[in-house]
């Protein structure tokens, strides 16, 4: 019988330990866990893009982000830019002699696009978010609005 009452002492003790480990009293809410990649075309590294970056005649570049988007956060130095909701009406244009890398911010409109454009018959080799290149120590092109007229 005391085995038994040691045993239930040890419970009552432990379990609101256990419980408050349980439960967040601060009120912090947890951070959102990022958004997983989840297009077919391959989410490319800095070194990837950099290898391709040294054959500019066979790369091309579509940045599919807005053009305030570009402005504040910077892409790579040349780059064909086509809104990711006008990618469709502009596939007559797009040349399809050349390897394609697609852009976003952390390359999730750049997956959704790329996979677009490889159904389409063009040859993606991939898709990359500027910020995430730049997190991994490569070097975006920052644009520089002109000054004011005076």
């Amino acid at each position: 019988m005391k085995k038994v009452t040691n045993l239930l002492l040890l419970m009552a003790l432990v379990a609101p330990v256990a419980f408050a480990a349980s439960h967040d009293h601060a009120g912090k809410a947890e951070a959102p866990a990022a958004h997983a990649y989840k297009y077919k075309t391959p989410k490319l590294s800095r070194a990837q893009i950099d290898a391709l970056l040294l054959k500019p005649d066979q790369l091309l570049i579509i940045d599919v982000r807005r053009p305030d988007e570009i402005s504040k956060i910077g892409s790579f130095p040349v780059y064909l830019n086509i809104q990711a909701k006008e990618l469709e009406s502009a596939l007559p244009f797009i040349p399809k002699d050349r390897n394609i890398v697609t852009v976003s911010n952390h390359a999730g409109r750049a997956g959704a696009s790329a996979d677009l454009l490889a159904e389409k018959g063009f040859t993606v080799v991939g898709a990359i978010g500027s910020q995430n290149y730049e997190e991994e120590g490569g070097k975006i092109t920052k644009i520089t609005p002109p000054a004011p007229k005076k």
